[in-house]
């Protein structure tokens, strides 16, 4: 009788059929188990390569129609909401690649890689998050005074996406300035404050009228949001971390077989 192979592991030639029957059948479990595996990760990176691929495509159209949308602070202008979507669209769109090919493939190298870069990100998340608690009272602060000074750059003409964020931001959540409407008089005049601010919008309505706009600061309004959505946000998040942990668990998973039996699945 010839011996018998599960991965690297031959079966003595006098081995009895039916233990022979037996592991066979654990070979092609652990062979469908892990072919399964291979699909799933396949079809997950490629959705999630496919939307890193959305996200840079809207990046890239707002960074040309929009020009600096949503640029805030001075101190960083290349942070705007184009550019932040490129970013994460890029890191997204990579990412899944890695894992894409990586999986379909059964290369270890590039699994390796995918691995790696979640750790990575995954690391670079917790010590932003930790770094932000422990240091959120200067973060405040600092943010407070950055965009106090980007609000001199309102009017400016090389910053029409600045003026358009502004507007957005005032007219949606119903907030005037960063920390009170008295944040505007240092930029437009006294008792002057943009249109948008007005509770009931009109052209010109901001001009020497401080009664019938928004008081709250925008600051106040925008770190209320996230306060009241903390669940969803918290949500959002714990889905994104378990979904990372299990990305790197797969791709170990998947990494060591093919470095166990060296060589790939008929699939």
């Amino acid at each position: 009788m010839p011996a018998a192979h599960c991965g690297s592991r031959p079966v003595d030639r006098g081995t009895n059929s039916s233990w022979l029957v037996r592991e066979f059948k654990k070979c092609n479990m652990a062979r469908g188990c892990l072919c399964c595996l291979k699909y799933m990760m396949f079809l997950f990176n490629l959705i999630f390569w496919l939307c890193g691929c959305g996200l840079l495509g809207v990046g890239i159209w707002l960074s040309v129609s929009q020009g600096n949308f949503a640029t805030f602070s001075p101190s960083f202008p290349s942070l705007s909401a184009a550019n932040l979507v490129i970013a994460i669209g890029t890191i997204v769109m990579v990412t899944g690649f890695l894992g894409c090919l990586g999986a379909i493939k059964e290369n270890r190298c590039l699994l390796l890689s995918f691995f790696i870069v979640l750790l990575i990100i995954l690391l670079a998340e917790l010590i932003l998050i930790i770094l932000f608690f422990v240091y959120m009272d200067k973060v405040n602060e600092n943010a407070k005074k950055d965009l106090k000074e980007g609000l001199l750059l309102y009017n400016s003409e090389n910053n029409v996406g600045l003026k358009n964020a502004w507007n957005i931001i005032q007219a949606e959540m119903h907030c005037c300035g960063v920390t009170d409407y008295k944040d505007w008089f240092s930029v437009l005049g006294e008792n002057t404050v943009p249109d948008r601010c007005c509770m009931e919008n009109s052209q010109g309505c901001g001009q020497n009228n401080t009664t019938l706009v928004w008081k709250t600061g925008c600051y106040e309004k925008v770190t209320q949001w996230f306060a009241d959505n903390k669940h969803v946000l918290g949500t959002v998040g714990m889905c994104l971390l378990i979904t990372q942990i299990l990305g790197m668990a797969f791709s170990m998973t998947l990494f060591q077989h093919i470095h166990r039996t060296g060589k790939k699945y008929d699939a």
